[in-house]
């Protein structure tokens, strides 16, 4: 696999700004990248301003310039959705708990405590729904308080626009079997969605925890994503997976639903992996470098292809800084599993 060069994508990221709005205006673009042009499935080595569309049809060429101010295009079909998880809750479907953690770390289950009237066209049938995605890592409010927060995303953590800081979370979600009331970890403290964050942060209760993500082990600290670098992700649903960084230019439309409607996240760390990289139920987790440095907050893919927040405006938008073993915090995480 080829990388790009930094100085390429120089030259076109300000094209690139300069020309993705007017694209993403267009049917059916979701998404405005820098990558490899290829052709006819082959990789070119040209850099080139991708383009993702729902689907490829005759009628891209004509709503995409082949090329602009001689820089190439390249249209792409891909589907990217959030990677939250919603299931209906019915007498005939019980879900049961396949984790179910004493002490908290990265990398978990968790969900609103509180359920979700959906409607169509949105789902086929309108119900009640309850919804599930990952804690990511955890973090210290900047201020005198020090509070203790969980990284999660927004579409996790405030879901609609009937959300309110205060509202309760447990772990499991109540997708896989956490019941109200018995099994809350924390309440909603704050949340962001502007520019290129999708963030929350969840004020933690009393469960002991630690400054940990499962399968990955202890947080060190964060740093800024880097192409070519590879990164690990432990979801919810997928466990621990790996990818390789190939952008940190991607910008998305993503539809939040639920009041929210479409919104635009800017800078987007992309990761590729040969296997599958996230699915749905992973939204929340943190992307990992070697040094188990935070570099990304994952919020949306499609298969082997993921895309995270990058962590830096998350940490400023929320103004918390990562927990780690020598962070001072108002509480300490609990004792060893």
């Amino acid at each position: 696999m080829s990388y790009l060069d930094d100085n390429a994508r120089e030259v076109i990221r300000p094209i690139k700004r300069m020309v993705e709005d007017e694209f993403l205006a267009r049917p059916g673009v979701i998404g405005v990248d820098i990558g490899e042009k290829v052709t006819a499935g082959r990789p070119t080595g040209r850099a080139a301003i991708v383009v993702y569309v729902c689907a490829k049809g005759p009628e891209h060429p004509q709503q995409i310039p082949l090329e602009v101010s001689g820089v190439p295009t390249d249209v792409v079909a891909e589907s990217i959705v959030l990677h939250r998880a919603r299931i209906i809750r019915s007498e005939d479907e019980q879900p049961v708990a396949v984790e179910r953690h004493q002490v908290l770390r990265g990398g978990i289950g968790i969900g609103p405590a509180r359920s979700f009237r959906v409607v169509p066209p949105e789902v086929p049938k309108a119900g009640e729904f309850v919804i599930a995605g990952t804690l990511g890592a955890f973090a210290v409010t900047r201020d005198e308080a020090r509070k203790v927060l969980g990284l999660t995303t927004f579409h996790v953590g405030c879901v609609d626009d009937s959300w309110a800081v205060g509202d309760e979370f447990v772990h499991p979600s109540r997708v896989d079997g956490g019941v109200p009331g018995e099994d809350v970890v924390a309440v909603l403290d704050r949340a962001a969605l502007a520019g290129a964050v999708c963030a929350a942060g969840l004020r933690m209760g009393p469960r002991p925890f630690r400054a940990e993500v499962l399968d990955v082990g202890a947080i060190t600290g964060s740093a800024e994503a880097t192409i070519g670098s590879t990164v690990r992700k432990r979801g919810r649903t997928t466990g621990l997976t790996h990818g390789v960084i190939e952008s940190t230019d991607s910008t998305l439309r993503l539809d939040f639903g639920d009041g929210i409607g479409v919104r635009t996240l800017r800078d987007q760390i992309r990761v590729h992996s040969a296997e599958r990289f996230g699915d749905h139920g992973d939204s929340g987790a943190v992307l990992v470098d070697a040094d188990n440095r935070v570099v990304g907050l994952y919020v949306a893919g499609s298969g082997s292809t993921g895309f995270a927040n990058p962590v830096e405006p998350v940490l400023r938008q929320l103004d918390v800084e990562l927990l780690t073993p020598g962070v001072p915090a108002s509480r300490r995480p609990g004792p060893e599993a």
